[in-house]
């Protein structure tokens, strides 16, 4: 569907102050979580190439250089803008199989069974980026390249090598104990250069150590260094199959027979009609008002946008230039206002597909004016005294990818495989990782997830139904019908308020995108009922005084000093200069976003 927004005629200055930055200039920009795979998307844009060009290049290029998220086994969503003002919301979420049922992960007692959840090969969702990316790239590209040539960057990346970055060699070893358990994975992700790793396995199968030893003398073994080259020739032969084919290329022929045999030898769910039947499908996006600009983010089966407007539409209410960022009142009203969006959304929200979602209702500013009458200014609302108005385990590697050009093209994707590096399971022979998606639905309605949060009906596993998700890419569009601001996060349910924080940075307190980015944040969501926060957020003369109001905090004595609730990256525009943020949190390389 397309949507196209009118300048906003109302006058107001602008809230944020210009910024000239290293990291600025005039033509374009790509924001991703690596380096390599943003210096992708800018060569395309340097070649006449628009923004979606430059983000589906970036898309298959983080196929290959940040497996744990960026995965041709996952899916996501697109929230973008063309340069002549059309929305475009594309949906390419997995979709559960046809075999799929309401109970597949509950025992015969009816517990939830996290292996089955989590690292079987039933865990995964029909993979949703192959048929999204080529999708924005046949509808929207600039018609200056073939898709050859778009993924032709990624298939060199995948055969010739890259050197590895730090993050990417401590997730490699770090994740060890997951990946020996399956041989593909353990080919491509376990170095094992001395074969050490070969013979504590085999101590282990002869009970000669306990499974505490073993782990623990695993994950000593630490093999893989920056700057080794990283080889997936698997991969590439599967990146030229979709080159070559387009979307039958996986979803048909040798790929999709590929990943057919690996269902069959691993009683995975998985069909040969499933994959046939996949489809990526425009929806409406989200579009609200925020201090006279238009914010626009994904819909259903997404809850980010439609809780990200909600919540903006109660803050509205507030002059929160006013009020001292990270502040004990700002956390407060904050938390207040997290906890009932995040109420509505084990109720309400769902796949559009299968559910009817009271959109219009819950990102009406009346309805958040009525909402707004449940929160107390003197003390935490309890959340059990809070139900969804008129009236689950997310993971943190997700990322999210953005583009701008100089004709006002920006496009942004959050993508995900749910966990880091999904079930584990690589496709033997296709060289991709498999997702674990299926349990982001409601396995148990009213159970908690692993990131607490609550699902119900809406969200329940059925087969083709898309699963309930928190990512959230998010543009922001100023008075005179520029957009100013492209914004995402990776981060399970941290997602939606993690961009929330910046989008009150930015338009609130005059930050900048990377000072926006670099603020120390907090999130609540209803259930559990607790306040979650990093390090740098929160004084304890705050936590004392936020403790009187009766709130409740996550544990945090036992973190690392790194710990962090999200990661974002985006694009800001100001006065015709493209201005580009990247998260510190949990880097340990460069700069992963570019302009030119």
């Amino acid at each position: 569907m397309k949507y196209k927004i009118l300048p906003i005629l109302i006058c107001i200055p602008l809230l944020f102050i210009s910024c000239a930055q290293p990291n600025s200039n005039l033509n374009g920009a790509v924001s991703s979580t690596s380096r390599i795979a943003s210096q992708v998307g800018i060569d395309i844009l340097k070649q006449d190439g628009n923004a979606f060009d430059a983000i589906v290049a970036t898309g298959f290029a983080l196929a290959v250089t940040s497996p744990a998220n960026g995965n041709l086994g996952g899916g996501g969503f697109l929230t973008a803008r063309t340069a002549d003002g059309n929305l475009v919301s594309l949906d390419f979420r997995e979709k559960a199989p046809e075999l799929s049922y309401e109970k597949m992960f509950l025992d015969s007692e009816g517990n939830y069974v996290r292996e089955l959840a989590l690292f079987s090969h039933i865990s995964a969702g029909v993979p949703g980026t192959v048929n999204g990316l080529i999708k924005i790239f046949n509808d929207y590209g600039s018609g200056n390249f073939t898709l050859a040539e778009i993924i032709q960057p990624a298939i060199d990346l995948a055969e010739q090598g890259f050197p590895l970055e730090e993050n990417a060699a401590y997730g490699f070893d770090n994740n060890k104990k997951y990946f020996v358990q399956d041989s593909g994975s353990n080919e491509i992700f376990v170095k094992n250069t001395n074969n050490e790793v070969d013979f504590l396995i085999q101590q282990f199968k002869n009970n000669s150590i306990t499974q505490e030893e073993y782990e623990n003398k695993l994950s000593e073994i630490n093999e893989w260094e920056t700057g080794d080259i990283f080889i997936q020739k698997d991969l590439a032969e599967t990146l030229k199959r979709i080159s070559k084919n387009g979307v039958d290329g996986f979803y048909n022929g040798e790929t999709a027979r590929l990943i057919i045999e690996e269902m069959k030898k691993n009683n995975g769910f998985i069909s040969i009609e499933d994959l046939k039947n996949y489809d990526s499908v425009y929806r409406e996006p989200i579009v609200g008002t925020y201090r006279e600009h238009t914010v626009v983010s994904m819909g259903p089966p997404s809850s980010g946008g439609t809780l990200l407007v909600q919540m903006l539409n109660m803050l509205e209410n507030y002059e929160l230039q006013n009020i001292e960022r990270n502040s004990t009142e700002f956390v407060h009203l904050l938390t207040e206002i997290q906890r009932l969006a995040y109420a509505d959304r084990a109720v309400h929200l769902g796949d559009p597909d299968f559910w009817k979602n009271p959109i219009d209702m819950l990102i009406s500013k009346e309805y958040a004016n009525e909402r707004l009458k449940l929160i107390s200014h003197d003390k935490a609302t309890s959340s059990t005294e809070i139900a969804a108005g008129n009236e689950y385990k997310e993971s943190m590697e997700t990322t999210h990818y953005s583009a701008m050009d100089k004709n006002g093209n920006t496009a942004g994707i959050t993508t995900t495989i749910n966990f880091s590096y999904g079930n584990k399971k690589i496709v033997d022979g296709a060289g991709f990782l498999l997702n674990n998606e299926m349990d982001d639905f409601s396995s148990k309605p009213n159970v908690p997830n692993a990131f607490g949060l609550i699902g119900g009906e809406a969200n329940a596993i059925e087969p083709f139904k898309r699963p309930l998700s928190s990512m959230s890419p998010t543009l922001i569009v100023d008075k005179n019908g520029q957009t100013i601001l492209t914004v995402g996060a990776a981060g399970g349910s941290r997602i939606i308020t993690a961009v929330l924080q910046i989008i009150i940075s930015v338009i609130d307190h005059n930050l900048n995108i990377q000072e926006a980015m670099d603020v120390g944040r907090t999130h609540s969501q209803w259930l559990p009922d607790l306040i979650f926060y990093e390090k740098n957020a929160l004084t304890k003369e705050t936590i004392d005084e936020l403790k009187l109001l009766n709130h409740s905090f996550y544990n945090n004595d036992n973190l690392p000093g790194n710990y962090y609730l999200a990661r974002t990256h985006g694009i800001q525009r100001k006065n015709g200069i493209f201005i580009t943020g990247a998260d510190k949190r949990g880097k340990q390389n460069g700069n992963e976003a570019i302009t030119y």
